[in-house]
């Protein structure tokens, strides 16, 4: 199913707030490595926005949604300062990795591979 234009709005919204939010309790830098929100999806009530994180060099990354996970009550809050006025409630959170960059990374991998394996056809150079 398509998402409603009030879905899109509303996790545009959130994509940009939590992102300050994210700088600001210093969660963007975990473990020596980055964290960002790749994309959020609302559902079609509004009641819960699943946010997709992009780990870059981090070490453990269930570790890492772990200590997000712990400071889920001061992220909704300052969430809800932020949004207060354009919301009426406040949605779930939930985070989850997204694992899309892993997939491109192991795909450009195995081009790479056949095209290193592919033997060079003679008499065309």
């Amino acid at each position: 199913m398509e998402e409603g234009k009030r879905q899109k709005q509303i996790a545009g919204l959130l994509n940009e707030e939590m992102n300050t939010i994210f700088q600001r309790l210093g969660l963007n830098m975990i473990d020596g490595g980055m964290v960002s929100i790749s994309s959020v999806k609302v559902t079609p009530d509004l009641l819960e926005a699943r946010f997709y994180l992009s780990f870059f060099q981090v070490k453990d990354v269930k570790e890492a949604l772990k200590k997000i996970d712990e400071r889920h009550h001061d992220i909704k809050r300052e969430l809800a300062a932020k949004v207060r006025h354009q919301l009426r409630n406040i949605p779930v959170l939930k985070f989850f990795r997204d694992d899309t960059l892993d997939h491109v990374f192991k795909m450009e991998e195995l081009f790479r591979k056949i095209s290193e394996d592919k033997p060079s056809k003679p008499g065309k150079e």
